[in-house]
């Protein structure tokens, strides 16, 4: 009897999460169908779900309209900066908080903790104006100087390094490491889903932020992918089949990273969740 309750309510759990997971995908599918439709399609009432003929003239109008080369490339250095950077100083920094006692080290850290409660636009003015006066305003580097170290991996992985033993740097120490060896060759290994599960936050918020590339970077030349769809939006009229095109343009390179590397993905993002 247990065993067929059991049964029941696994059916019913598998049924939701179904449900949920179609539901889930109904945009992109539709975002799909629209980059295939002509422009009467798209915007036809009743609403026609798929192209009579699928054409792929968004595509083509997508690249001719922007600069699309130079938006991955802008997006990659950025996400790539974006992570490489806050990853190296946030576990430094989180190693000292977690091991290093000096003056004032709790209070510096509710300060950081702190930063997590400010919602990003409060910041924007001020990194602007610093931006400005360093005459970085249109360029590349302005995506992603003012994003070296973050507050969110900073607290995680103090969380980690807190839940360490002391007693491996205590015989770390005896062998005569340093406290930079004892990071880098005996904490940083003992935290690396930790590690990944921030590359993926990281490399997820990096490609996808949008508010910060549209406000530093007027410059077609300069902006990601993320501003550069958003100047396909007209005040006069929207070409849908041209927005939706790149749009998924823009979203499948993540779509084989996920592919590839599918299983650090979903254990780094449940992990953090867990951990955090």
């Amino acid at each position: 009897m247990h065993s067929l309750t059991s049964k029941k309510i696994n059916l019913v759990v598998h049924i939701i999460l179904i449900i949920s997971a179609i539901a889930m995908l109904v945009p992109f599918i539709w975002m799909v169908l629209t980059s295939l439709k002509t422009t009467t399609e798209a915007t036809q009432i009743p609403i026609r779900y798929f192209p009579d003929a699928p054409s792929f003239r968004g595509y083509i109008e997508a690249i001719k309209q922007s600069e699309f080369p130079h938006y991955y490339m802008n997006t990659i250095i950025s996400a790539v900066m974006k992570t490489v950077f806050p990853v190296i100083f946030s576990s430094m920094a989180a190693y000292a908080f977690a091991r290093i006692r000096f003056p004032g080290s709790s209070l510096l850290f509710i300060l950081i903790l702190s930063v997590m409660m400010v919602p990003n636009p409060v910041f924007y003015t001020p990194q602007y104006m610093m931006m400005s006066e360093l005459g970085l305003v249109n360029t590349v580097t302005a995506l992603w100087i003012a994003s070296l170290i973050s507050p969110f991996a900073t607290f995680l992985l103090r969380q980690f390094f807190m839940g360490i033993s002391k007693e491996l740097e205590e015989a770390s120490v005896l062998d005569g490491c340093n406290p930079f060896q004892i990071y880098w060759h005996i904490m940083l290994p003992l935290v690396r889903s930790a590690l990944v599960a921030i590359v993926i936050i990281q490399l997820q918020w990096a490609w996808n932020e949008l508010q910060w590339p549209l406000i530093i970077n007027s410059s077609p030349e300069k902006m990601t992918l993320s501003s550069g769809i958003a100047t396909l939006v007209s005040m006069f009229g929207t070409d849908y089949p041209v927005l939706m095109a790149g749009a998924f343009m823009a979203v499948v390179p993540m779509i084989i990273l996920f592919f590839i590397f599918q299983k650090q993905f979903i254990e780094g993002i449940a992990f953090s969740a867990t951990k955090g």
